[in-house]
């Protein structure tokens, strides 16, 4: 699963097998904390993250929408800039 930021000691990863994977979301690790998010919604599909992680996540995710939506549906890799 490709690395598409780390920022604030959280980790952003996304699968690339999308038909078996929907809706498009992200994976955010933070420590031992993993959650699944919808990048469109912002909903945690799967798991928990602490809520100042997930509120940098959240922005983040609004920052990048538009590019996670073109990684998921072309599912052509690319390295996101991190929160700052």
């Amino acid at each position: 699963m490709p690395v598409l930021a780390r920022f604030y000691g959280i980790i952003i990863r996304m699968y690339f097998l999308q038909s078996e994977h929907n809706p498009p979301h992200i994976h955010a690790i933070y420590n031992d904390d993993v959650a699944a998010i919808d990048f469109m919604t912002g909903d945690v599909l799967e798991g928990h993250l602490p809520p100042k992680a997930m509120n940098m996540v959240k922005e983040w995710l609004s920052i990048h929408k538009d590019t996670l939506k073109e990684i998921w549906e072309t599912q052509e890799f690319k390295a996101l800039p991190p929160l700052e």
